[in-house]
């Protein structure tokens, strides 16, 4: 949608979590699950507080690349710009420790099978209610 779209969406409280990132926007429409389902989102660390203020029972993980080349090595393997990825890193930088400080875990994404696993258990215990 367009950027006037999207700001009226958000005036509205279409969304349960918005964020502007590096220039573009980004936001989730606020979710209707069935009863009994989870809802899983993958946002930034601006969205993920917002969610935090606006719902209980939420379980924030913190997803973070081995290292900054590694991450680097992604962008540039998707086809950013080595502008945007200069640009992503600089910004992961400054919301690394705001992210470790909202974050109930913190989940390495260096082994997708690993970190899918170690995900899948964390969603796991938060369910049975164990910390």
């Amino acid at each position: 949608m367009d950027r006037k779209t999207f700001e009226a969406a958000v005036a509205a409280g279409r969304f349960l979590e918005h964020a502007s990132v590096l220039g573009e926007l980004y936001g989730t429409p606020v979710p209707e699950p069935p009863p009994g389902c989870d809802v899983v989102l993958e946002i930034d660390v601006q969205g993920a507080a917002q969610v935090r203020q606006r719902c209980q029972d939420v379980v924030c993980i913190l997803l973070v690349p081995p290292s900054a080349e590694d991450q680097a090595r992604r962008l540039e393997g998707r086809g950013d710009s080595a502008t945007h990825v200069r640009a992503r890193l600089e910004l992961a930088d400054r919301e690394l420790e705001a992210g470790r400080a909202l974050a109930d875990a913190v989940v390495v994404n260096d082994d997708v099978d690993r970190a899918t696993d170690e995900l899948a258990g964390i969603l796991e215990k938060a369910r049975r209610g164990v910390s």
